[in-house]
């Protein structure tokens, strides 16, 4: 009990000097402010939830007093609620029907699917894009107005003519690009956060087939009525466009595992994944398709099929 309170303890302050790193300008901090959660969630994976809650509500008051009360509710915000709710979910587990002891400390437990802890990513960084959104004004036209000027600033500053037309494309790609980067990055902290835990032998849960993700069916549905309110205008469609982000996002690490999937029996696998991130990595564009493989695999079943007429697999595969 008392290391688990220090542990927490210890991981709250880290979070919350990277959080409030932001204040001092420097670049490192813009890593730093973006990689907050990650202390957090290595506590809660390798020493379960009470310590980072201890952790998260010292740390908060911490943020609180010194920085003032909208910086406090900004670090529950990004930091506090993502680490402490995706570890809690991580680690939430069940009896499997009819389930043998596996060896180990592990027991024969069914584990929160890697899918829906990747939907709660995607909802997590709508509420923070979206309140970051509300933040610059209470209606679309103000929120645009606001981002507008921001871009305009910041050409100015790097010597580059703002044109309206640079402008307009800028403005709709912000909140856009908020959404995908802030999954992007509760992803990556809450991926390494598991791999430091492993790594030490503290992870309270067995190492996940990241090749099996797979978001819930419905989930089309729900993409296909963002897509079709982004038509709105004004704040709904501000909204809808971030939410298409988020999934479409998913659906591309949805596409990515099914990749991983289809090519299990390939000789050239490794080079083929490798020039395939190379690729989306150089060309935004080049994810879309991503995006249509975990669509079509939502669709058509692509993985299950593949799996049922796999080959026997290559030696050292």
């Amino acid at each position: 009990m008392i290391a688990t309170t220090l542990v927490g303890l210890v991981a709250g302050l880290a979070s919350a000097l990277m959080f409030a790193s932001i204040t001092s300008g420097a670049l490192i901090s813009l890593l730093l402010i973006n990689l907050a959660p990650l202390p957090l969630m290595v506590a809660g994976l390798a020493w379960g939830p009470l310590g980072p809650a201890i952790g998260s509500v010292a740390a908060t008051v911490v943020i609180g007093s010194v920085f003032g009360l909208p910086y406090g509710l900004a670090f529950v915000l990004t930091n506090v609620l993502p680490a402490c709710w995706l570890s809690h979910l991580v680690l939430l587990g069940r009896a499997q029907a009819n389930g043998t002891p596996l060896p180990g400390r592990h027991e024969a437990l069914e584990w929160y699917p890697v899918g829906r802890i990747l939907l709660w990513i995607v909802i997590l960084a709508a509420l923070i894009t979206t309140a970051t959104l509300l933040t610059m004004g209470s209606d679309g036209p103000s929120i645009q107005h606001t981002i507008r000027r921001g871009w305009a600033e910041l050409l100015d500053s790097a010597g580059i003519a703002s044109k309206d037309a640079t402008l307009d494309v800028l403005v709709l790609l912000a909140p856009i690009g908020a959404e995908i980067a802030a999954v992007l990055m509760l992803t990556f902290n809450l991926w390494l956060a598991g791999k430091i835990a492993a790594t030490s032998g503290r992870l309270l849960r067995p190492w996940p087939d990241l090749k099996s993700t797979a978001l819930p069916s419905w989930m089309i549905a729900v993409l296909g009525f963002t897509v079709a309110f982004c038509f709105l205008g004004g704040l709904p469609a501000i909204l809808a466009q971030v939410l298409t982000a988020g999934i479409s996002i998913a659906y591309a690490m949805s596409g990515f595992a099914v990749l991983h999937t289809l090519t299990l029996a390939m000789k050239s696998r490794i080079f083929l994944l490798v020039c395939t991130y190379a690729i989306v990595a150089a060309f935004a564009w080049a994810l879309l398709p991503i995006v249509l493989l975990g669509l079509a695999d939502a669709v058509f079943g692509l993985r299950q099929r593949y799996l049922r007429s796999r080959p026997p697999p290559l030696p050292g595969s």
